[in-house]
């Protein structure tokens, strides 16, 4: 169908999304439309997609999980297909409403995937960065450090400055989501991370410059630690869920582990719910049977 193809030009052109996003919404609208050829008794027309009904769409979601896709595949498939449909509709050919009206497959909740504790001691040093320049060696470590030690999201890390470390801290005042801002105790280790990280920079580190400098001495972008991240899981042979942000949720995870309660976790972590930060619970369900079962009057 040629408004498809243009559609996808448009979105790669004037959108400019990554390929894997544009080949996604191809093979999406793609397996759309080769079921309505067998939903319609032939290849649609425009005239037929104007015509669709939310029970086409339903029809179409019930058909894909037949065949074995998950409610992630189901929800990125309507997203597709929403996406074109109100292209053709701007263009005045078809009713995006058949669409709209469809509601969106639940999606099930994902658990953290966090390290075990040896995992993200070894992860964090700066032995195990793979890099033969020291500064860099040093600069990734300290970053993961910041992750795993402080339970920063990466954004967070990347976005700190020399004086967000006076000589003497023991706190740092971080500003997430929302402007929110919230104050992380400084654990020496993590100190000393970025201390050894300065000392080996070989660029001048203004006050208020970013703090972390790439290769040539520019802001250092998040894709350039979750590379090394990928390279550190081939080293050390860790699952593909051993990420920058699973350092994050590794450190929550131990804290609890190690008798934190959940409301000074969701403050380090600056989550605005509570209900955000009892996902971990479900990481470490022995551990909070052990304390029901030692805590509570009736056990």
């Amino acid at each position: 169908m040629a408004e498809r193809n243009r559609w996808l030009e448009a979105l790669g052109q004037e959108r400019r999304l990554a390929a894997h996003t544009l080949n996604a919404y191809e093979r999406d609208t793609r397996q759309f439309l080769t079921f309505l050829t067998g939903h319609l008794g032939g290849p649609a027309t425009i005239e037929d997609i104007h015509a669709l009904r939310p029970a086409d769409f339903r029809a179409f979601l019930a058909a894909r999980r037949k065949d074995g896709a998950g409610a992630r595949s189901l929800g990125r498939n309507l997203a597709g297909l929403r996406s074109l449909l109100r292209y053709l509709e701007k263009r005045g050919l078809v009713n995006a409403a058949g669409a709209a009206a469809v509601r969106s497959p639940k999606q099930p909740k994902s658990l953290p995937k966090p390290l075990s504790d040896k995992q993200a001691i070894t992860v964090v040093s700066d032995e195990a960065q793979l890099h033969e320049e020291p500064w860099i060696a040093a600069r990734d470590a300290a970053v993961l450090t910041l992750l795993y030690g402080c339970g920063l999201r990466i954004s967070e890390a990347l976005d700190l400055k020399p004086q967000d470390f006076p000589q003497g801290a023991t706190s740092l005042r971080i500003t997430g989501k929302g402007n929110k801002t919230r104050l992380v105790p400084l654990l020496p280790i993590v100190t000393q991370a970025v201390d050894q990280y300065r000392k080996l920079c070989p660029y001048h580190l203004e006050a208020d410059d970013g703090l972390f400098r790439g290769a040539r001495g520019g802001k250092l972008q998040p894709g350039i630690i979750q590379h090394g991240m990928q390279k550190l899981r081939s080293a050390f042979g860790l699952p593909d869920t051993a990420t920058p942000h699973a350092l994050r949720h590794s450190f929550a995870t131990h804290l609890l582990a190690g008798g934190g309660d959940l409301r000074t976790i969701q403050e380090l972590l600056g989550h605005a719910s509570l209900s955000t930060t009892q996902v971990y619970t479900g990481v470490d369900s022995s551990r909070l049977l052990e304390v029901y079962d030692r805590a509570h009057p009736r056990a």
